[in-house]
């Protein structure tokens, strides 16, 4: 990027004024993985220059905002907030209008994986921060199934509900599904903006059927900084969690999901089909060489640039 696209591009943020500064935080101590209290602090702005402090788990590599903004804080950033910051970012619109033509592309890949991975066509299918019902709306097309939504965005949600799928507002963290049970789950491009991954993970595995499958995909933080050159591009304030394929497959082991299937994106997204299974311990020194290696690798780049 130029340094005129670059200065084009903090003029259009700086005009949004959001004042993340000022926006009110909570300590995050202790790693939501493994429970480690040594944290190594690697950066502390993101790509859109707020002073956000990210923080690496030395014992097991996930990463996360410490602190962090807090849930109502997150909740008003995404109904006012969000997409114009990334609309602002990228120097294009990006709303619940045109996230509907990106979406599309991504939804006919997955469906092609999920009938490639699925043992069953699938009767009911819940997405987790699903926007505007693009991808449950095509597994209900390919697969026949019932579709349910749950997201922060009303303006988004509405557009699902007008497409005629059942929709909830809110977060993960706070749903409350009494006893129902679905045969899919996705949580499609969202764990990384989760305020509790395990416990998320842990209520997703509590959501599926018997014979039920959930597909995740996670953004590799190593992939992207290995991409922009630098940690900092791929710190984002709407992004609390950070996680690698190592992280993930160990956060999914630790909630009782057993990875069954995996697909590697382009863009730096492992995309994992799980099947219910028993929750087991993080692979300890596996994940502590994970952690050293990713920690070198950050600190690699930096000396470059240095």
């Amino acid at each position: 990027m130029t340094a005129t696209a670059a200065g084009d591009r903090t003029a259009r943020i700086e005009r949004l004024a959001y004042d993340y500064a000022a926006q009110p935080t909570e300590p995050v101590t202790s790693c939501n993985l493994c429970g480690s209290r040594h944290l190594v602090e690697v950066a502390r702005r993101d790509r859109y220059g707020y002073p956000a402090v990210l923080c690496a788990c030395a014992r097991c590599g996930l990463g996360f905002l410490a602190p962090r903004m807090t849930a109502e804080a997150y909740a008003e950033f995404y109904r006012d907030v969000y997409r114009p910051l990334v609309s602002a970012y990228h120097g294009r619109r990006i709303d619940a209008e045109t996230v509907q033509v990106e979406q599309r592309g991504y939804a006919a890949e997955l469906t092609a994986f999920l009938g490639r991975t699925l043992p069953a066509a699938p009767r009911s299918v819940f997405d987790v921060g699903g926007s505007t019902g693009v991808v449950a709306g095509s597994v209900r097309e390919r697969f026949g199934a019932e579709a349910s939504v749950l997201d922060p965005a009303p303006d988004e949600l509405a557009v699902a509900a007008a497409a005629g799928m059942e929709t909830f507002e809110g977060f993960m963290e706070d749903f409350e599904p009494g006893e129902r049970r679905w045969d899919l789950v996705l949580l499609c491009q969202t764990i990384d903006h989760l305020l509790d991954v395990r416990g998320t993970l842990a209520a997703i595995r509590r959501l599926l059927a018997d014979d039920g499958r959930a597909f995740v995909d996670v953004l590799d933080v190593e992939h992207v900084m290995l991409r922009e050159g630098a940690i900092e591009g791929a710190v984002k304030i709407d992004h609390p969690y950070y996680l690698t394929r190592a992280t993930a497959r160990a956060c999914f082991a630790a909630c009782g999901l057993e990875v069954v299937a995996e697909r590697m994106g382009d863009d730096g997204h492992w995309g994992f089909m799980l099947a219910p299974g028993e929750p087991a311990s993080p692979p300890d020194a596996a994940l502590r060489a994970s952690a050293d290696a990713f920690l070198t690798a950050v600190w690699h780049l930096r000396a470059g640039r240095g």
